[in-house]
């Protein structure tokens, strides 16, 4: 029997066989007053969930866990947990593989999509977040091809509980650096891992869809577009690459 995934100082490891859904358990337990670092890891999930509704494949193989932060920041500015987050996962990727981080929080290796992140959050009257769920999903054993998937499945490798010891230790990494030098550093990290400037992208909003040229993120995180029209900044939508 492999040991347990040894987590940085101060962090908890909530570990299950199966559940329902990661964030939910997560949340339940920040709600009791789970600190932060609780990690909730399960073997599978019966109902894990993606950006947008869509449906996250989860069978026993891959990495699947939610971890609680309390930012102590305004909601707005908690969205950058996205990026933090997204970074975390690509410092996993080990040398002389492809990476590259796609707006707001995908991460792609050698082309193709090996992460999910969803980031759910709760925040008192004041507008000040409660608690954050980081929800982060990676594909270790094997990589779903499901038909929904606008790119195709790429896999870590290696065991899950390796997986797990990697990403929280370079969460915990990424969310210190957040802490001391704020969002600017988070995006020059993100942005150095990013499409090139200049490739052509669609951007999905809701039915409809925006061309133009990635133009980087601003310091907010918004995307920016220079589209036929224009500079453009988006909030949320969906970049689909249209170049390599």
């Amino acid at each position: 029997m492999s040991s347990p995934p040894v987590l940085p100082d101060g962090w908890t490891l909530v570990a299950l066989e199966t559940v329902g859904s990661t964030n939910d358990e997560a949340a339940r337990l920040a709600d009791c007053g789970a600190p932060e670092g609780t990690v909730v890891w399960s073997r599978e999930q019966t109902g894990g969930r993606g950006r947008r509704g869509r449906r996250w494949s989860s069978p026993i193989g891959n990495l699947y866990s939610s971890t609680i932060l309390r930012p102590e920041c305004a909601a707005a500015q908690a969205a950058e947990l996205g990026f933090v987050a997204a970074l975390a996962v690509a410092d996993m990727v080990p040398p002389g593989r492809q990476v590259r981080v796609k707006w707001p929080n995908d991460v792609l290796v050698d082309g193709g999509k090996i992460a999910g992140i969803l980031l759910e959050s709760a925040v008192a009257n004041g507008g000040r977040v409660l608690y954050v769920v980081a929800g982060i999903g990676v594909n270790v054993g094997f990589a779903p091809q499901l038909p929904e998937m606008r790119y195709p499945g790429a896999a870590l490798g290696g065991t899950v509980e390796t997986a797990l010891e990697t990403l929280a230790a370079a969460l915990a990494r990424r969310l210190a650096d957040w802490r001391r030098d704020g969002f600017f550093g988070v995006r020059e990290a993100w942005l150095a891992q990013a499409g090139p400037l200049g490739a052509e992208v669609d951007v999905k909003l809701g039915d409809g869809l925006v061309r133009g040229r990635f133009a980087g993120i601003d310091q907010e995180g918004a995307l920016l577009l220079d589209t036929a029209d224009g500079p453009r900044r988006i909030v949320s939508g969906e970049l689909l690459g249209r170049a390599a």
